[in-house]
């Protein structure tokens, strides 16, 4: 179907914190979701929509950055996916004894 745009949601859950404030994903070095990336840059290329959303499942977060120190490709990677149409959305979850809910969007700091 010529014309027809789509949208592409790629959602990665996101736990790490080694400095107070600031989650970061990954938390080891991974091929896939460098790969993810890429096919995510390929569909932003191609007309769709796309998002890279990460969920930090933690609620003392405040800013959101990708770990360039474990994963220096993958942190490469999300800055050149931003830079060529793949949005990069972080929401802090808010957590409660009975549920884990999106609760609001914090900064992503990018490498560059």
């Amino acid at each position: 179907m010529a014309g027809l745009h789509r949208r592409f949601v790629e959602v990665k859950n996101v736990h790490l914190m080694r400095t107070p404030g600031l989650a970061e994903f990954p938390d080891c070095v991974a091929a896939r979701p460098l790969k993810h990336l890429r096919e995510l840059e390929a569909m932003a290329a191609a007309g769709h929509r796309v998002v890279m959303l990460f969920v930090i499942q933690r609620g003392d977060c405040d800013v959101f950055a990708a770990c360039a120190e474990l994963d220096p490709a993958y942190a490469r990677g999300l800055d050149h996916a931003a830079a060529n149409g793949v949005e990069v959305l972080a929401y802090r979850c808010a957590l409660t004894p009975d549920a884990v809910t999106l609760a609001d969007p914090i900064p992503w700091r990018d490498a560059a």
